[in-house]
């Protein structure tokens, strides 16, 4: 039985640490949270423990840290979880310093402890079984990857102020998704941004709506699409087109239903967020991550797969501001 503690206990956290008590082989020991009344509330209704961050990371009964604190933490708690033994998932992104995250890559692989980083979208069930598709060679050579990822309103400028940026905060999601696919970094990548949604996100020098544009060494692309508004719901889609066919994976409507009348054909809306649209996703990834501690099996998303996808994002916000394409390993050596 893995016995697990979880940084955070905030929405996020709220998420995990429902995936963890409900999982057959680990058990919830204990919380903690800044908000220390949170972090009390949600040990309540799991039974566990309520307490600081460094006493979970000192406490050897411990076997594993779950990280949903805000990201100006990751890499500290990170460092500091693998150096006391433990095993650690963490949040996206490793930070959002490229710098500190390599800084932090090198820490914990000196360590030897387990590192995996909660690029959740790899565990939906339509997006693997696309890449799982992929694989056995159903659609040949991949050529071309579309990814599309709108939210269905922009979070407040607050967290925007704080989050990174559009690029390190959201597309971070969609980098890492290509990498899933496509088996490889691209070389050149390219970035145009433009605040159009909300005039806030711009004079906090963000952008809202974004295309980026990436190169492969074999000719192939990959284009992903951003905006922090689609009206109609969370739109999540996967387009691979391949030498002998094309793989679509569409979204997660909030019902089956579909009306057809002389008037047209209507269905319903896609789901309306993250939470309704992934929470499958969050329990396949914690169930990866027990299977790969107490199993001795490679772990399904590293570290290393979380420092890349901050290097695309920084190398996507550095072609933005400067409109020019930036090859990858200009900031990714």
């Amino acid at each position: 039985m893995l016995k697990v503690g979880l940084l955070g206990a905030g929405r996020i956290g709220q998420v995990h640490a429902a995936a963890i008590a409900g999982h057959p082989g680990s058990a919830l020991a204990a919380i903690s949270d800044v908000n220390m009344p949170a972090a009390e509330s949600l040990a309540e209704r799991y039974g566990a423990n309520a307490c600081s961050s460094e006493e979970i990371i000192a406490d050897s009964s411990i076997d594993a840290v779950l990280v949903a604190t805000s990201t100006d933490t990751h890499s500290d708690l990170i460092e500091a979880a693998t150096a006391a033994g433990k095993a650690v998932l963490c949040e996206k992104p490793v930070d959002l310093s490229l710098a500190r995250a390599q800084a932090c890559l090198e820490a914990a692989t000196a360590s030897g402890k387990p590192v995996m980083i909660g690029f959740n979208r790899r565990f939906d069930p339509n997006f693997a079984t696309l890449k799982a598709s992929f694989e056995a060679g159903d659609i040949g050579k991949g050529e071309m990857l579309a990814i599309t990822s709108f939210d269905p309103a922009p979070p407040p400028v607050a967290y925007v102020k704080v989050s990174g940026g559009l690029f390190r905060d959201m597309m971070i999601h969609d980098f890492d998704m290509a990498n899933f696919i496509m088996g490889a970094l691209p070389v050149t990548i390219s970035a145009v941004g433009t605040s159009i949604v909300d005039p806030g996100i711009g004079a906090a020098g963000d952008v809202d709506t974004a295309i980026v544009t990436m190169t492969y060494t074999d000719g192939r692309l990959a284009v992903i699409r951003n905006s922090r508004r689609a009206v109609y719901g969370y739109d999540q889609r996967v387009e691979l087109l391949g030498s002998d066919g094309l793989l679509q994976a569409e979204n997660m409507l909030e019902n089956t239903v579909v009306k057809s009348t002389a008037a047209g054909v209507s269905s319903a809306k896609p789901t309306y967020f993250f939470l309704e649209r992934y929470m499958p996703a969050y329990k396949a990834e914690w169930a990866a991550f027990v299977e790969a501690v107490t199993g001795g099996k490679p772990l399904p998303v590293t570290l290393r797969d979380g420092v890349a996808a901050l290097a695309m994002a920084e190398a996507a916000t550095l072609s933005a501001r400067q409109g020019t394409p930036v090859s990858l390993d200009s900031v990714y050596p």
